[in-house]
């Protein structure tokens, strides 16, 4: 079970912390992901990080902006997200399954489990 949090309404420019708690059989899978969904587009990858040995991943969007961690003693998974802009306005929303590999980690497809988002809304 994926329980993610942290959104709220933001001004441009400023920073915002997302969360998400992991729980039971997601312990199993490799990589746990961030995605994003603006309105009327699909869920675009933004980050994902290697639980175990803690290798991350970045959209080229996020790239530099964007930090994914985890800790591994509170099943947390975590994106910190500086400079927002207006047009990254979403629902984020945490992933994880066992059949993420590299490969495929930037793929929704890949994803068996997710989170029930959390919006994020940047005013210009």
């Amino acid at each position: 079970q994926l329980q993610a949090s942290g959104g709220g309404l933001v001004q441009a420019g400023n920073s915002l912390r997302l969360s998400c708690a992991a729980s039971g059989r997601t312990f199993s899978t490799r990589y746990m992901a961030w995605f994003r969904q603006a309105p009327g587009k699909e869920h675009d990858f933004v980050a994902a990080i290697n639980w175990g040995a803690g290798y991350t991943y970045y959209a080229d969007s996020v790239k530099g902006r964007a930090t994914i961690s985890r800790d591994k003693a509170k099943n947390t998974l975590y994106l910190q997200m500086n400079s927002l802009t207006p047009e990254d306005t979403a629902v984020y929303y945490c992933a994880n399954g066992p059949s993420v590999i590299l490969s495929n980690l930037q793929s929704q497809t890949a994803y068996a489990y997710w989170g029930q988002g959390t919006l994020v809304t940047v005013s210009s």
